[in-house]
């Protein structure tokens, strides 16, 4: 029988932004972390936010416990504003000052070309970071967006770099 192939037709999503998260519990108290943001999310997906056309959850492994989601978003502008929101910016302010015992990553795909990708705390290699050189995400590296080399000018951050690394 042969193979009933498909495809799907993108013509409406030029600006498509289709963004992997995930976080891995590194210390058994990251239960706690990782466990205490899964009704904040589920409530922040569910809410339907402008912009977000597919949230799916993912499990990456369960020894060490390594969970995550797969997103689609309608453009970059749509993605960048609600992560610049409550509540994801009071989480990741949180989690930029303490991690909780857990790692986080996502890595961020355009439709019209380039990627970026951030890893914090993940102590062993995942996704890019398995063939591509670390570098401290400081200075130009310290945004998605200059990251990315989105054009337009770079929000207000969550937590600035300053606050972050003092100095």
């Amino acid at each position: 029988m042969a193979v009933d192939r498909r495809t799907i037709d993108l013509s409406a999503f030029p600006d498509l932004v289709v963004i992997y998260l995930g976080m891995r519990v590194n210390a058994w108290y990251g239960l706690k972390t990782v466990f205490g943001l899964g009704p904040g999310i589920r409530n922040s997906v569910d809410a339907r936010p402008d912009g977000l056309l597919l949230h799916e959850d993912l499990l990456f492994s369960v020894v060490p416990l390594h969970g995550g989601m797969r997103q689609y978003w309608r453009d970059w502008d749509s993605l960048e504003r609600w992560a610049r929101s409550e509540p994801h910016r009071i989480w990741w302010q949180n989690f930029l000052k303490d991690s909780g015992g857990t790692g986080f990553w996502h890595e961020t795909y355009f439709m019209r070309g380039g990627m970026e990708a951030i890893y914090d705390d993940m102590p062993s290699p995942i996704g890019m970071m398995k063939f591509a050189p670390l570098k401290p995400a400081r200075g130009p590296m310290f945004s998605a967006r200059t990251r990315a080399a989105r054009a337009g000018d770079v929000p207000a951050p969550a937590i600035t770099e300053r606050e972050l690394y003092g100095g």
